[in-house]
């Protein structure tokens, strides 16, 4: 165990697991009852992802379902719930599927289901095969949530595109190049094949990031050591000057990539359109059409308004209008790149 974070209701265990060498973080929860202690909760979570910075895993009781049938008699999500999903996607993180029932919480003739693990995508890079089954519930009112590597590896891995790329400077031309070999077929096939020639050339760049900070202040470390030692010229102090560049601009990069995995007033910022647009669709209004809860007849002109196809400069202000970490879809290309390639 490297580190532990304790909150009012959240543990953070931070540590290698020996097996593989693999350095992670287990969160363990204990949901609050009423919003505003969950939202603080989340928050707390986002916090602490942040001081962690590894692959994670956050299990217990969340005290909040993300789906009307995961309580019995519910046909409608309430409010904490749609904020909670929001910030599993906010997040990056992967609500990982019960195997074996629908419920883990009972009382009386009510049951829910509460408790639950979320994977980060790094995670599951190093376990795709990960699950969770319930166990015995015995006297509780909970059943203990158990997760299980199946162990079973292969399979392409989550694909997602990172701000921090856009800090080097051949990454748009290779881009661009790669766009233009890919030749005329259809946009989101194209979008499906350019991850081939991205995941070779992030692997290649800003693959163990770590590892080169590492070497770079180590190199900066010979060089103040031998200064230390009456050792100084001219040569010496330019080499010195252009590692700690090299080295600040990973850093920038670590941190632009730890910023995006861990945003903790995303939930607070996300767009409303839903809920705005619902709204207006329920109003009451004569100057929308609504006579005495029916739909009136639009006018001839406004049709023709409604079913035109929309402009190209529409479109990319549509495009703009979205929050840039915001993904179109289970792609993996967020915003960003869409608008800056």
């Amino acid at each position: 165990m490297n580190n532990c974070y304790k909150g009012e209701r959240l543990l953070c265990v931070e540590g290698v697991l020996v097996k593989n060498n693999f350095n992670c973080a287990f969160f363990l929860v204990y949901g609050a009852h009423n919003r505003d202690a969950k939202i603080q909760v989340w928050e707390e979570l986002s916090y602490m992802t942040g001081l962690c910075q590894v692959p994670s895993c956050y299990m217990g009781d969340f005290n909040e379902i993300v789906r009307v049938d995961e309580r019995q008699g519910t046909d409608v999500l309430p409010r904490s719930a749609e904020e909670f999903k929001g910030w599993i996607q906010d997040m990056h993180l992967v609500d990982l599927p019960l195997t074996d029932r629908r419920f883990t919480w009972f009382r009386g003739r009510s049951c829910s289901r509460i408790d639950r693990a979320l994977v980060s995508l790094e995670w599951l890079e190093e376990f795709p095969k990960t699950q969770i089954r319930g166990g015995p519930r015995g006297l509780s009112y909970h059943c203990p949530v158990i997760v299980e590597d199946m162990k079973q590896k292969g399979g392409p891995r989550p694909f997602r595109s990172l701000h921090s790329w856009f800090t080097h400077e051949d990454f748009l031309i290779m881009v661009k190049e790669e766009w233009r070999g890919l030749g005329e077929i259809q946009f989101t096939d194209k979008l499906k094949a350019l991850t081939i020639p991205l995941r070779g050339w992030h692997k290649a760049n800003f693959g163990d990031m770590d590892n080169k900070i590492m070497k770079f202040e180590e190199e900066i470390k010979k060089i103040d050591d031998l200064v230390s030692n009456g050792v100084y010229d001219g040569t010496m102090e330019a080499r010195r000057k252009e590692l700690v560049i090299c080295c600040e601009r990973w850093y920038v990069r670590k941190e632009i990539r730890w910023k995006q995995m861990s945003r903790s007033q995303q939930a607070k910022e996300m767009d409303k359109n839903t809920r705005y647009f619902h709204n207006i669709a329920s109003e009451s209004s004569p100057t929308v059409g609504f006579r005495d809860g029916l739909v009136g007849r639009i006018e001839q002109e406004k049709s023709v308004t409604l079913e035109a196809l929309p402009t190209m400069e529409e479109i990319r202000e549509a495009v703009w209008d979205c929050e840039s970490s915001k993904s179109l879809g289970c792609d993996g290309y967020n915003m960003n790149f869409i608008k800056s390639v």
